[in-house]
């Protein structure tokens, strides 16, 4: 993905000495390390839908048994196809860190060429990217598709926690871009 371009959120994000309720607040800088996101922020505009995101993020990005390596691609490839920058910014790192390389990366400005891209991702990562585009793009997985998950990834465990953070990562990345939520 290019640099992320300078965008002026929709809505205030909620200031510093506005946080509340503290409980709340408590919790999402809990699972954070300590510090509170613009997406945290945005979401602090409605205690109860930023209880609900941080119950069910936390678990997405902490409780899966999914390759989490699997997870930041399929997050990152999102993220290209939705033009999300801020999640691009958020989880490019994430990718790095679970052991995807900077090739990988930089191949995902084009994640169709990167799904068929065997020098670089294995076949669980290119099954992974084919759903993502699929379930991104299209909504409807085709037998194809889906039957290269199911090859890949052998659990149906597995194969529910990809698809869980495919949908998840869809709904975070419309979220960020419809409030328009600028990268930190």
């Amino acid at each position: 993905m290019t640099q992320p371009t300078p965008v002026v959120s929709r809505i205030p994000r909620v200031p510093d000495e506005q946080l509340a309720p503290d409980d709340v607040v408590a919790a999402i800088r809990k699972r954070r390390g300590g510090t509170l996101l613009n997406l945290d922020r945005m979401l602090l505009n409605s205690p109860a839908y930023a209880v609900g995101w941080n119950t069910f993020m936390g678990a997405v990005r902490t409780s899966l048994s999914l390759d989490p390596k699997l997870r930041e691609l399929a997050i990152c490839a999102v993220a290209v196809l939705n033009r999300a920058d801020y999640e691009w910014v958020q989880h490019a790192p994430e990718l790095l860190q679970a052991g995807g390389t900077q090739a990988q990366l930089d191949r995902l400005a084009d994640v169709d060429a990167a799904a068929q891209d065997s020098a670089l991702f294995d076949a669980a990562e290119r099954a992974t990217l084919t759903l993502t585009i699929a379930m991104t793009r299209h909504v409807q997985v085709s037998d194809a598709c889906f039957s290269q998950i199911q090859a890949a990834l052998p659990t149906p465990q597995s194969q529910v926690e990809l698809a869980g953070v495919i949908a998840a990562y869809n709904m975070v990345s419309r979220f960020l871009e419809a409030l328009q939520v600028a990268p930190e």
